[in-house]
Order: C-alpha cells, then sequence, then structure tokens
C-alpha cells in the first residue's frame, strides 16, 4: 500500500469521524432543548451549552455551532421541508451529506487523475473540491422545484374534488381529509399536504394557521392565492364552494395560458440545436460530395 493511498484514506476516516461526532452532537443538542423548552417556556435558541474547556472540547463546540446555525437557517429548514423531508434529522443529514461530497468528490479526483500532467490535476481537483461544494445544494433546489411543479399540476384536480364534497353539503375539514384520500396514489405529494392540514385542525390549530402553514411547506404561489381566497371566504361568509369552483377555473386558465407560452417558445429554443447541430451536418451531407468531386478534378490539373 503506497504512502499517499494511506494518507488518504486517513483522511477519509477522520472525515467520517468529524461528520459522524457533529451529527451525534446535534441529536444530542436537539433533544436537550426539546426537554428545556417542554419543561420551561422559553425560547429553545436562547438555550446555549457551554463548551468543555479542552481542546477537544472546543472543537466540539466549534462544529456544534456551525451545524446549529446551518441547522437554524430558515432558508434551509423551507427548503428541505419544501423537498418533502420534514423529519427531524433532515438538517443533521443534509450537513453530512454536504460534508461527505466535500470530501470524496475531491478524493476521487486525487486518486483517478494522474500527477504527470500538474495542470490537469490542480484543475481537476478545483473542480472536485467546487462540486463538491455546490452538488448537494443543486440537487435540493432541483428536489424542491420538483415537487412544486407536482403539486402545482395537482391542484385543479383537487378543487375539483373539493368543490364536490362542499356542495354535497360536507364541511371543509371533512372534505379536505376526503380529498387526501381520494388523491393519496394520484397525487401522493398534495394528498399528504392536505392530511397535515387536517392533523393541525383537529390538533386544535386555527383553520386559517393550518392554511398559511399549507403554502409554508409547499411553496406554491398557486396555493398561497387559494389560501389567501379561503380565508377571506370564511372571515367574510362567502360561499366556499364558489371560490373553490373560481380558483379551480382560475388555475386551469393559466396552466393552458403556460402551455401555449411553452409552445410558442419552442422555436426559439429550437434555433441554437439547428444552428449548431442539424445545419451542419445537413450541410455535410449534401455538400460533401460535390467538395469531394471537386477536389479530385482540381488535382487531375
Amino acid at each position: 500500500m503506497t504512502p499517499l493511498l494511506i494518507i488518504l484514506l486517513v483522511l477519509v476516516g477522520l472525515a467520517v469521524l468529524i461528520a459522524s461526532t457533529s451529527f451525534v452532537s446535534m441529536l444530542q443538542r436537539r433533544d436537550v432543548i426539546l426537554r428545556a423548552s417542554e419543561d420551561a417556556f422559553v425560547d429553545p435558541a436562547s438555550i446555549v451549552l457551554r463548551p468543555e474547556k479542552s481542546a477537544q472540547g472546543r472543537l466540539k463546540a466549534r462544529l456544534e455551532a456551525w451545524a446549529k446555525a446551518r441547522e437554524e437557517n430558515e432558508d434551509l429548514q423551507h427548503k428541505l421541508t419544501q423537498a418533502g423531508f420534514e423529519s427531524g434529522s433532515a438538517p443533521a443529514i443534509y450537513f453530512l451529506v454536504r460534508v461527505s461530497s466535500m470530501v470524496l468528490l475531491p478524493l476521487v479526483a486525487l486518486i483517478v487523475i494522474p500527477r504527470t500532467q500538474f495542470v490537469l490535476f490542480v484543475a481537476t481537483l478545483g473542480l472536485g473540491v467546487f462540486l463538491g461544494m455546490i452538488f448537494p445544494v443543486a440537487m435540493l433546489d432541483r428536489l424542491v422545484r420538483l415537487r412544486q411543479d407536482r403539486i402545482k399540476k395537482s391542484v385543479p384536480d383537487a378543487l375539483d374534488l373539493l368543490v364536490v364534497c362542499v356542495e354535497a353539503g360536507t364541511s371543509l375539514d371533512a372534505a379536505i381529509l376526503r380529498v387526501a384520500k381520494e388523491l393519496r396514489l394520484a397525487h401522493p405529494d398534495l394528498a399528504h399536504e392536505l392530511a397535515v392540514v387536517n392533523r393541525l385542525t383537529n390538533a386544535g390549530m386555527a383553520r386559517e394557521e393550518a392554511l398559511r402553514g399549507l403554502w409554508k411547506r409547499t411553496g406554491v404561489l398557486d396555493i398561497r392565492a387559494l389560501v389567501s381566497s379561503l380565508i377571506q371566504s370564511e372571515k367574510w361568509g362567502t360561499s366556499i364552494a364558489t371560490v373553490l369552483r373560481v380558483a379551480a377555473e382560475t388555475l386551469r386558465r393559466k396552466r393552458r395560458q403556460d402551455a401555449e407560452k411553452r409552445a410558442k417558445m419552442a422555436p426559439l429554443k429550437m434555433t441554437f440545436p439547428l444552428l449548431f447541430f442539424i445545419l451542419p451536418a445537413l450541410f455535410a451531407v449534401i455538400l460533401g460530395p460535390a467538395v469531394v468531386q471537386i477536389i479530385q478534378e482540381f488535382s487531375k490539373i
């Protein structure tokens, strides 16, 4: 076993050890804060554990502070929730994935790229570090966008079912539960969110707060408009069925306009592939034989 490979294995072991220690410390700290917040009605963020005096304790405290800062980042929490990761350990797992990505990708670059070409080696190593830093963030953003698209496409169908249930004499809470059960297979993301709203209202939360939580957990603008309409309808006593029917028609019209907009942008998007890929191949097929004959004729002179 070469010394370089031994050093790389040691670095990987240290990275895994630090990430695991930080992960366990975050979970322990969360349990302490939750117990303290349940016993005394204080802000959990104001509870600070005193670091130890040793060097190991100071390192552990810094790692915990870094992990806690990332955990308490509201944007990160919202993104994880909007991506569908609602468990309490989601921020810690995301932090562990980021650390592993920042370690493993440069390590693969060190192992694969030969040292004979220094410029290529340094460029690949820098690219590995950059990808290790940005890859988890890009993947999280993509998961959020895909989930929001799925929810956005399923909202009109859910509204149609809500209109049917409400006009049949069912209350809004019972209609939401019924629609969540019916959409469990066709649209599982929206069905899960509606089930969460139903559980929150059954637990005693005000319907207005539960509906606002639906918008915050999804981040879909169409749901925000729908929630505002439902809150205003409940506040002023107007017909909920009418509000739902108008919202469903509006969303379907918006989705149709979206499709027409994408169809009109298709020729513009096809310009660059046509210019750089299709036309050169077409010119080569059409003019290639003529060019060959011209070269042969000139070579005989």
